[in-house]
């Protein structure tokens, strides 16, 4: 019988069903960050369990470190500090590779986990973290668990899990040059809904998503969580193969044969398929505290059709009719896990070169790994951003999301690279929109929301 492509990798780690329906897989790899990590570390030590395979299991410090320069251990968020030492204590005592603060490959998990060759095609991996489906762009079963099911996984290398349906979302034609795979997760929230997936597994399909870089479909998977899905997959092929052959945690020797035939099946069904023209897609942003409330940067803010979002205008401060294109913003952050990886930084410094950042508009870049950083420092992005009026900071998750430390102020608009615009998302007041890096840079440049085409 034709299989999915997820079908394939549930199948393929499935040691047990139970009468319930849920299934017991094996997880190959465990990912921890520092927010939750030493809950789950600590737990274990005190139920004397020991951690199954460490050499399996990886630690960043990435959530609540601090990205301004010489930050050392210090950090903005409340008890930020014991997050980090107790976590680090954790990893000490288990043995766990942790990529820390000054760590020369430190960064986001998602990312570092892509650097690393720690997810790799066909491998299941779990982390407690709600974007670990990123890492599905490389063909690897990703999932975002809880700090209960992290621990349980630490020391049994087993989850239960209940089996989601599997959808498809089939992208085909050519994207418009000014159009990227953010604008694209974008226009599918907003056309299908924030809970468009309905809690299944969603595969990225067509002529358009194979078109797409190894990062750009990062991206893609990454923004599935906020569509619902409890993660997404691409069918890996050449680009990926070529990217993690040589990575520190790949095989010498890549298994491409096994690996080859991680694609479905044809005549696989999928309970849904959605299609979408990739000629469709524009340059988006988003207006309100939703990724699903989001329209062409070009547009108007559209009327609200429901008291949400009525809700979210008023939060947002805009108006039924309101020109995108003529909102002004006082922040552009360029970051997280969704969209600060090289190819991001380089759109965006496509963009900023020998221009300058608005008056009054702060500009901060935060490289979402030391790696892209020091990459991006090669090629010397780092100068251009600062040449433009950016702050050039450390990598981390910084002001994708505001956990009592560092914020924008109340009030303010924020242009953001990042995957939540939802209500005090990147600071108690602070309105957040969505956008992709080049659209972030150019609304930095211009102090409106804007496309490079409008500069």
């Amino acid at each position: 019988m034709p299989r999915t492509l997820f079908d394939k990798l549930w199948d393929s780690h499935r040691i047990a069903s139970d009468e319930s329906g849920e299934d017991l897989l094996y997880v190959d790899r465990v990912c921890l960050h520092e927010r939750t990590g030493g809950i789950a570390l600590e737990s274990l030590e005190a139920r004397g369990l020991p951690v199954r395979q460490p050499g399996q299991a990886f630690c960043t410090m990435d959530h609540v470190v601090d990205t301004r320069p010489g930050r050392g251990d210090r950090t903005s968020i409340p008890g930020g500090e014991a997050f980090i030492a107790r976590t680090r204590r954790g990893a000490r005592a288990f043995g766990i590779r942790t990529f820390d603060i000054g760590d020369a490959e430190q960064g986001i998990s998602h990312v570092v986990s892509a650097e690393q060759g720690i997810a790799l095609p066909g491998l299941s991996l779990v982390c407690p973290d709600s974007h670990t489906c990123t890492l599905g762009a490389l063909g690897a079963l990703a999932l975002g668990v809880g700090t209960t099911e992290a621990e349980h996984a630490l020391a049994t290398s087993t989850l239960w899990l209940a089996r989601p349906a599997s959808r498809a979302v089939v992208v085909d034609g050519v994207l418009d040059s000014g159009a990227s795979a953010k604008d694209l997760a974008l226009h599918l929230i907003a056309e299908h809904g924030a809970d468009g997936a309905e809690g299944a597994a969603v595969e990225f399909r067509g002529s358009a998503v194979r078109a797409l870089d190894v990062e750009s479909r990062m991206t893609l998977c990454n923004m599935a969580v906020e569509f619902a899905a409890a993660t997404a997959l691409i069918a890996p092929d050449a680009k990926v193969f070529d990217y993690v052959m040589g990575r520190a945690h790949a095989p010498p020797e890549l298994p491409l044969d096994d690996w080859r035939r991680l694609r479905s099946d044809d005549g696989a069904r999928f309970e849904r398929t959605i299609r979408i023209d990739a000629a469709a897609v524009d340059a988006r942003v988003t207006w309100g505290t939703s990724p699903a409330q989001g329209a062409g940067v070009t547009g108007r803010v559209p009327a609200p059709r429901d008291g949400d979002a009525q809700r979210a205008l008023d939060y947002a401060g805009l108006s039924p009719g309101d020109l995108l294109s003529e909102v002004a913003v006082d922040a552009a952050f360029i970051g997280s896990c969704t969209n600060a990886r090289l190819s991001d930084l380089r759109s965006a410094a496509a963009v900023l070169r020998n221009r300058r950042v608005a008056p009054g508009v702060a500009a901060i870049c935060v490289p979402a790994s030391t790696p892209v950083k020091r990459a991006a420092e090669a090629e010397g992005l780092d100068r251009i951003f600062r040449e433009a009026g950016f702050e050039w900071r450390e990598s981390g998750c910084s002001l994708c999301f505001y956990a009592g430390g560092e914020g924008f102020a109340p009030g303010q608009r924020v242009i953001s690279t990042t995957n939540r615009n939802f209500e005090g998302r990147q600071g108690p007041g602070v309105r957040s929109h969505l956008a992709s890096p080049a659209v972030v840079a150019a609304s930095a440049i211009r102090g409106r929301i804007s496309t490079p085409g409008m500069l």
